[in-house]
C-alpha cells in the first residue's frame, strides 16, 4: 500500500488522516512530545494503531516538508488566536464579563468587613 493513501492532502493546509477527521499535526505533535503510538490511539479513539504508524513513517520519511508544513499550520493558528484576542465573538465577551463578575464576587468574599 502507498503511504500517501492513509492520507486525505486536502489543501496545502490541511492534512487530514483518511476516514478520520484528525489532522496529522494532532498526532505528531503528541508523537514529538514522547507519546508512543499505542497511547496516541487511546487519545483518538477513531485511529487506528495502522494509522499512527503510517503519520510517523511518513513524517520521518518526509521530515522537511511535513516540518515546513507544521510550521505554516502553527503560524495559521497563531494568528487565527490573535485574532479572536482582538475581536472576540459576542458569546466569549459575555464569558468573560461573566467570569470577571465572579472573580469580583470572590474578593468580596474574600476580603474582611
Amino acid at each position: 500500500m502507498i503511504l500517501e493513501s492513509y492520507f486525505e492532502f486536502i489543501n496545502d493546509n490541511t492534512i487530514r488522516i483518511s476516514g478520520t477527521r484528525v489532522n496529522i499535526e494532532t498526532v505528531l505533535r503528541d508523537y514529538n512530545e514522547g507519546a508512543s503510538p499505542e497511547e496516541i490511539v487511546l487519545r483518538y479513539s477513531t485511529l487506528s494503531l495502522e494509522q499512527v504508524h503510517a503519520t510517523i513513517t511518513y513524517y520521518l520519511g518526509h521530515y522537511e516538508q511535513v516540518e515546513a508544513y507544521l510550521d505554516q499550520v502553527k503560524k495559521q493558528q497563531m494568528a487565527a488566536w490573535a485574532s479572536h484576542q482582538r475581536q472576540p465573538s459576542p458569546f466569549v465577551q459575555s464569558l468573560r464579563k461573566r467570569l470577571d463578575k465572579q472573580r469580583q464576587l470572590q474578593q468580596q468574599i474574600k476580603q474582611p468587613a
